[in-house]
C-alpha cells in the first residue's frame, strides 16, 4: 500500500475511488472504464496542480518520503549486478550508515560511495538512520583513494540527515574527518561527481560532496541545518520548521540560483518513488553525461576548477 503525505491527500483520496470502481466491475461485472478513465483524468490534473506549487517544507517531506530510493536501491539499478560492496575503515570498524565499492555502468567501472538508510525500523538501526560516524568517513576517503590509486572516477550519492552527533563520535575526531574528506577531495586526480538524491544537510553531506559536479535531485534538499534544528534554534520550537524552510533557501531551484549545485535532475511526477525506473535512468544519464565531459579535462586543470568553484561560492562583487 502506497504511503502518503499530508498534502497528497487528494491524490489518495482519487487513487482509493479508482480502486473501488474497479472492484465493483470485478465484483459485479458492472462495465466501470468510462469511470475509470474519468478518475484517471482527474488524478493526474490533481497531482499535476498539487506539484506544481510545493512549499520548501513539502520538498523537505517528499526528501524523506518513506517510499523513496535511497543509495544502495540507486547503485544497484545502475551497475546492473556489478557492484562490489567493500566494507571498513582499516581502523575502527565498518560503519554500515556509509556504503561504497566498484560497480559498472555501461561496462565503465566507477568507485560509488554513499550514505545508507533503512526502509524499516531494524535496518534504520542498523544503518544508524544514514548517519555515519568518523570511521563512515574514513571509510569514504579509503575508497576515494583507491579510486584515484585505479583511475576510477568516483560518484557518491548524498542521503544523511547530518553526521552522527554522539559523544563517542566527537571523541574519535568526526570534525577532523569530515575536514580531512573535503580536503582529500579537492585533490583527488579523477572526476567526482556528487549526487544529492534526499537530504543533505550540514557538514554529514559535505564529508562526501566536494566534487567536480554537484547535482540535485529535483526534491532533495541541500543546507547547512535542517528546518526543524534551525526552527528550534532561532524560535525555541519546532512549530516554525515551515517558514525555516523558506529562509534556508533549500530547495533545487534556490541551489541552482545562488551557485552551489551545478544541476538538477527531474523526477517523475509524483516524486522518485513512483517511477523509480524513470529516475534510475534519469540519474544514469546524468552520470554517463558528465563523466564523459570531466575525462576530458587535464587532472590538474581539474583540481584547479574544483578548488576554483568552492572559492567563489558566496563571494559577492556589489557595487
Amino acid at each position: 500500500m502506497a504511503n502518503f503525505l499530508p498534502f497528497e491527500e487528494p491524490i489518495n483520496s482519487i487513487e482509493e475511488e479508482i480502486v473501488k470502481a474497479k472492484e465493483i466491475e470485478t465484483n459485479s461485472g458492472v462495465d466501470t472504464s468510462k469511470m475509470v478513465r474519468d478518475l484517471q483524468k482527474q488524478l493526474k490534473k490533481t497531482t499535476e496542480d498539487i506539484f506544481k506549487k510545493l512549499t520548501p517544507w513539502q520538498r523537505v517531506q517528499l526528501s524523506r518520503h518513506p517510499d523513496r530510493p535511497y543509495s544502495l536501491d540507486y547503485i544497484k539499478s545502475l551497475t546492473d549486478g556489478t557492484f562490489i560492496e567493500l566494507h571498513g575503515d582499516r581502523n575502527v570498524r565498518d560503519d554500515k550508515a556509509m556504503i561504497g565499492g566498484f560497480g559498472q555502468i555501461d561496462g565503465k567501472t566507477m568507485m560509488f560511495v554513499g550514505q545508507q538508510k533503512g526502509s524499516n525500523t531494524k535496518l534504520r538501526q542498523y544503518r544508524n538512520f544514514g548517519m555515519p560516524n568518523p570511521e563512515g568517513y574514513r571509510k569514504a576517503l579509503r575508497l576515494f583513494r583507491l579510486a584515484e590509486k585505479f583511475n576510477k572516477p568516483i560518484v557518491t550519492l548524498i542521503d544523511t540527515p547530518g553526521a552522527f552527533p554522539g559523544l563517542e563520535a566527537e571523541e574519535r575526531g568526526q570534525g577532523e574527518a569530515i575536514a580531512r574528506n573535503i580536503y582529500e577531495m579537492m585533490n583527488l586526480k579523477v572526476p567526482v561527481i556528487c549526487i544529492i538524491i534526499g537530504e543533505g544537510a550540514s557538514g554529514g553531506a559535505l564529508g562526501i560532496g566536494a566534487g567536480d559536479k554537484v547535482i540535485m535531485l529535483e526534491n532533495s534538499w541541500y543546507s547547512v541545518i535542517s528546518p526543524e534544528n534551525c526552527s528550534t534554534i532561532l524560535w525555541r520550537s519546532w512549530d516554525f520548521k515551515e517558514r525555516a524552510a523558506e529562509v534556508l533557501k533549500l530547495t533545487s531551484t534556490d541551489m541552482k540560483e545562488l551557485r552551489i549545485v551545478d544541476e538538477i535532475i527531474d523526477e517523475p511526477l509524483g516524486g522518485a518513488h513512483r517511477d523509480r525506473e524513470k529516475t534510475y535512468s534519469n540519474v544514469k544519464s546524468s552520470i554517463i553525461k558528465n563523466i564523459a565531459k570531466l575525462e576530458k579535462m587535464d587532472p590538474d586543470k581539474r583540481c584547479d576548477a574544483r578548488i576554483e568553484k568552492y572559492c567563489a561560492m558566496g563571494v559577492f562583487n556589489g557595487k
